[in-house]
């Protein structure tokens, strides 16, 4: 059983998070008020609390959201579960499409430290039923109703789409 510690958001991509406690998570959209919530594989993003305060250990001054992650959770390393491995907290289930990410070395704890985990650590998912979140709810791992094969194609079917809008609006312009 793992627990939720922070619920964090910003308005702007590339930009670090504040703890706002609690949050509606929305279905295929994200964490309400969040800049990177949106209709694709990426919706909310989640640390793990134990990698964080690995993190902190080294020396960082670092805060809830510091990563740009949406959501803390204590109890699992995140890394290592398998793509499509769902997490229920409260009435909300998100389901894993993504471990790690490209790092683009212009966040603001990558400036300030030299590094970031975020690259290494983070895990991205979808919101696949929403519902009210808080700190302090227990997250349960449920198992994947898809497998990995499938959800690495419906990512790869989102970035297509996205590359497709991009150039249209470029287009329009």
């Amino acid at each position: 059983m793992g627990r939720l510690l922070a619920v964090c958001t910003s308005p702007a991509k590339g930009t670090e998070k504040v703890n706002i406690h609690e949050g509606d998570l929305i279905a295929d959209w994200g964490l309400q008020g969040d800049a990177h919530a949106g209709h694709w594989h990426r919706q909310v993003s989640l640390l793990a609390y134990e990698k964080i305060e690995d993190f902190r250990k080294r020396g960082a001054e670092i805060h809830d959201g510091s990563f740009g992650e949406n959501l803390i959770i204590e109890g699992w390393d995140l890394k290592t579960l398998d793509l499509g491995t769902r997490f229920q907290i409260g009435e909300a289930v998100l389901e894993l499409t993504q471990v790690g990410k490209k790092c683009h070395h212009g966040c603001a704890i990558f400036q300030r430290m030299g590094d970031c985990i975020m690259p290494r650590e983070g895990v991205f998912t979808r919101v696949i039923r929403g519902g009210h979140v808080k700190e302090g709810d227990e997250v349960v791992l449920l198992p994947p109703v898809k497998t990995p094969d499938q959800i690495r194609a419906e990512t790869e079917a989102d970035l297509i789409r996205m590359q497709a809008e991009s150039a249209a609006a470029g287009r329009e312009n």
